[in-house]
């Protein structure tokens, strides 16, 4: 399969876990440490995880949106929340494990399911992670209010 990219986006990282990240046009630029989870000092720095949740939670809802609009399909406000965990592999590695949680009111809860399961069919993070990441999808039905109040 060949894909002709109509977007392309760039970073540069220095310092690995515990340096930099800026985009070329540097509306990104950000210090980045090592999670206190991983052995490093912490503190008030992102790291690669919540930049992969924080890209893949936004690109999932736009895909969402797009599956809602194809659909003609009357829904709230969706949100989504995604929680990238890091771990050891089995071959001695690490890996990535991902839960999405896609919130879609005021549908019934198979409508809202059904939504979101076509979304991880269009979300390209959802593609370049299929058969690679561990990827689990919870859905909700809640208000806006009470979605964001169960962070």
């Amino acid at each position: 399969m060949s894909v002709k990219a109509i977007y392309t986006a760039n970073a540069t990282a220095t310092g690995g876990r515990n340096g930099h990240v800026v985009s070329s046009d540097k509306v990104l630029d950000l210090e980045v440490r090592m999670p206190k989870e991983l052995g490093g000092a912490g503190g008030a720095y992102t790291n690669p995880e919540q930049l992969f949740a924080a890209g893949y939670s936004a690109c999932f809802d736009s895909a969402l949106n797009h599956v809602i609009k194809n659909e003609k399909a009357t829904t709230g406000t969706t949100a989504v929340r995604a929680h990238v965990g890091i771990g050891s592999n089995n071959a001695g590695g690490f890996a990535l494990v991902v839960t999405l949680e896609a919130n879609v009111p005021d549908v019934d809860q198979a409508t809202a399911d059904a939504l979101v399961a076509k979304a991880h069919q269009v979300c390209p993070y959802s593609n370049a992670t299929r058969g690679n990441v561990e990827v689990s999808l919870t859905t909700t039905i809640l208000s806006a209010e009470a979605f964001a109040a169960a962070n």
